[in-house]
């Protein structure tokens, strides 16, 4: 059995691919470690097969998966896991570069505390902030109206307010320190493969979007606890294939499948909750928030 798996999805990204897998190769060299990256490719038709194929020739750590489809991105995830022989596994994507992380130190979190289920570092975006997504809060109806009206941006440094209105992102916690939040980012989110085999890996109602957050849930009620680790870091190059690619197809599919994802999470855990008029308003909301432009 390997010590880590790393399951990247590739989809008409070469050149960002590439880079992901050279700082991954440097990373490595500099913090050694019995480990695999499992490429599976999602039908891409701009070169980034023949690329993997080729950096392939001369890295016995790499595995790929050709897909002659795009499966999205959960199944794809789902597909390179079932190949995977590491203890712990990293979804990572394709536009996340790794410079600086001893994995070892990651590692050391989940035997030192056995109710940590995943966790992840510090994701920066290329501006040097925090990427949103890899520090949140459960999308409960009260957090996300505060978040999609504005109350959580205009109260996010105020003491108290922020925890009252900002459970969207948790913009009451401190982003220097270790501590538990409700999901990250599949970007960067590290778990075990036990873990995954008792949930059943990567949710298939899910194309794009919202299938990390759907099994950070699914970790947290089993009772393990998710881990927002900040004294490693990672850069997420966003955006680079999917809403603010030049492509308007890739564009729109992204924008259908990432307001899709609300609403398939809404109904799986809140819509019971609530009155059939409260869910017909959200999903309402969902469809007019989904037509406005980025």
């Amino acid at each position: 059995m390997k010590f880590l798996s790393i399951i990247i999805v590739s989809f008409n990204t070469r050149l960002i691919t590439l880079k992901c897998l050279r700082h991954l190769k440097n990373n490595f060299k500099k913090y050694p470690l019995d480990y695999e990256i499992i490429i599976v490719d999602n039908g891409s038709i701009d070169g980034s097969i023949q690329m993997l194929k080729e950096e392939q020739k001369n890295w016995t750590n790499l595995q790929l998966i050709l897909s002659k489809k795009n499966l999205g991105y959960g199944k794809a995830n789902n597909l390179g896991v079932q190949k995977s022989k590491g203890q712990y596994v990293l979804y990572l994507n394709s536009d996340a570069i790794i410079n600086d992380i001893d994995f070892r130190d990651l590692v050391n979190i989940f035997e030192a505390q056995p109710q940590i289920g995943a966790l992840t570092v510090k994701v920066v975006l290329k501006n040097g902030e925090i990427d949103p997504a890899s520090h949140r809060g459960f999308p409960t109806l009260w957090w996300s109206f505060c978040y999609f009206i504005g109350l959580e941006k205009l109260f996010y440094r105020t003491f108290l307010l922020n925890k009252l209105f900002g459970g969207y992102h948790l913009t009451n916690r401190n982003l220097s320190t270790v501590h538990e939040i409700d999901a990250g980012t599949g970007a960067f989110f590290l778990t075990k493969k036990e873990i995954i085999d008792r949930i059943g890996g990567f949710d298939k109602d899910y194309f794009a979007y919202g299938e990390d957050i759907e099994m950070a849930y699914r970790i947290k009620e089993l009772g393990y606890k998710i881990l927002y680790y900040p004294l490693w870091q990672v850069l997420h190059l966003k955006y680079s294939s999917g809403l603010k690619k030049n492509d308007k197809k890739t564009r729109e599919m992204t924008r259908f499948h990432f307001y899709q994802a609300m609403k398939i999470f809404y109904t799986k855990h809140y819509a019971k909750k609530n009155f059939w008029l409260v869910n017909q308003l959200v999903y309402l909301a969902i469809d007019l928030k989904s037509n406005l432009r980025f």
